[in-house]
């Protein structure tokens, strides 16, 4: 995990400036903000509590759908059903209220929220690590992982880039795949977090990356597994 937070900045700022990438668009980043805008964001106790609103409601409907499929007979994590809550609050929300700032690209709150969730998380997920307990296998383990940092990277610029599109989503993308690769979904989301503070949004890849790297894994694990357990269980 620390690896794939580390490789996955250089690896999108060498295509972006190989490639000479900007972003298609001027809207804002997903999570967080842009570094030359900190100074100019404004948030207020409306907003604040819209995003507190909508925290809660996608937890609370997140709940319910897991629920539902545990009653159904199919156990996923709860947090995949809470993504997958959040996309429908994301996108119905704001067809029915059109007063409320409800999509997270325009919701101040949210994004710094955001960025502070996952930042807490990234931390203690650090810090629970207890390195120590491997010293015996610290060459093995050492060579592995550099073997494993060396293959992804040369998959993630020569074959995941190209496919992607060769444009600077397909940049960010890439930043997010060495994450998920080499650590888990979080490291990803802060990869291409840092990747679009620095250069500018993008909001496919933020699309693109959660919904295969959390949710329809774990879908299709959680039906693979059941398949496997029914026919040699």
């Amino acid at each position: 995990m620390v690896l794939g937070g580390f490789i996955g900045g250089p690896i999108a700022k060498f295509l972006i400036n190989k490639y000479d990438l900007k972003p298609k668009d001027s809207k804002p980043v997903t999570v967080g903000v842009r570094h030359d805008k900190e100074d100019t964001v404004e948030m207020n106790y409306n907003n604040v509590l819209q995003m507190i609103y909508f925290i809660f409601s996608t937890a609370g409907l997140g709940i319910g759908i897991n629920e539902l499929l545990v009653w159904i007979g199919l156990s996923l994590p709860s947090f995949v059903t809470a993504l997958f809550a959040g996309i429908i609050i994301t996108n119905l929300i704001p067809v029915f209220s059109k007063n409320f700032d409800w999509q997270p690209e325009n919701s101040k709150a949210l994004a710094m929220a955001s960025d502070l969730s996952l930042g807490l998380f990234l931390a203690m997920s650090l810090m629970s690590l207890q390195l120590w307990t491997l010293a015996d296998l610290a060459g093995p383990l050492l060579l592995i992982v550099i073997a494993q940092l060396v293959v992804i990277s040369l998959f993630v610029i020569v074959v995941v880039f190209r496919v992607m599109g060769k444009d600077y989503d397909a940049a960010v993308m890439s930043a997010g795949y060495a994450g998920l690769s080499l650590g888990a979904t979080p490291t990803a989301i802060a990869n291409m977090t840092a990747v679009t503070k620095k250069f500018g949004g993008s909001p496919k890849a933020f699309i693109v990356v959660p919904l295969v790297g959390a949710f329809f894994i774990d879908i299709s694990n959680a039906l693979i597994i059941k398949f496997l357990l029914g026919v040699f269980g």
